[in-house]
């Protein structure tokens, strides 16, 4: 991972790191995020307010530059409860900025994509483990290759997704 990261910063994009212990519960994982990627001031602190922040970007790079949030110490997660949902909205915030795709599907010429990928770092937990709780997340398929679990949106209402069957 760390190649991967000196390489997206070589090419001028942003890391930004996020302590995982501090994502206790979802209000201070909103607060933490707000503060550390500095959203606006009018960010909601809910799930669909994250998702609008981090796929419409404000913060540093103005939403030109890529970008990789990584989620140091994120073993606490797995006994969150919210883990789904969480990686859910991630994902839906990715596959946003990334694609750029209206409503119809179509390419949205008017707001420049940029690539937006998050890291769980884990210290002592597989990841294996979190495929379970991972899996929770509204249209959320995983994949795990190695010591590296990936989560992906799959089904109907994400254009350009590989179709939802429920398992990777």
């Amino acid at each position: 991972m760390t190649n991967e990261l000196s390489e997206l910063v070589e090419r001028g994009g942003l890391v930004f790191r996020i302590d995982g212990r501090e994502l206790i519960h979802p209000m201070a994982l909103f607060r933490v995020f707000a503060r550390e990627l500095s959203f606006a001031d009018y960010f909601g602190h809910n799930w669909d307010a994250l998702a609008d922040c981090l796929q419409d970007w404000h913060g540093p790079g103005h939403g030109e530059l890529d970008v990789a949030v990584v989620i140091d110490d994120a073993d606490g997660l797995l006994d969150a409860d919210f883990l789904g949902l969480f990686v859910s909205v991630l994902c839906q915030a990715a596959w946003q900025a990334n694609l750029r795709l209206d409503a119809d599907g179509m390419a949205d010429v008017t707001t420049p994509r940029f690539a937006l990928h998050f890291v769980f770092a884990l210290r002592r937990t597989p990841p294996a483990c979190f495929t379970e709780a991972v899996r929770t997340g509204m249209d959320v398929v995983t994949s795990l290759s190695g010591r590296r679990l990936t989560a992906t949106l799959a089904g109907e209402d994400w254009p350009g997704a590989p179709p939802s069957t429920g398992c990777p």
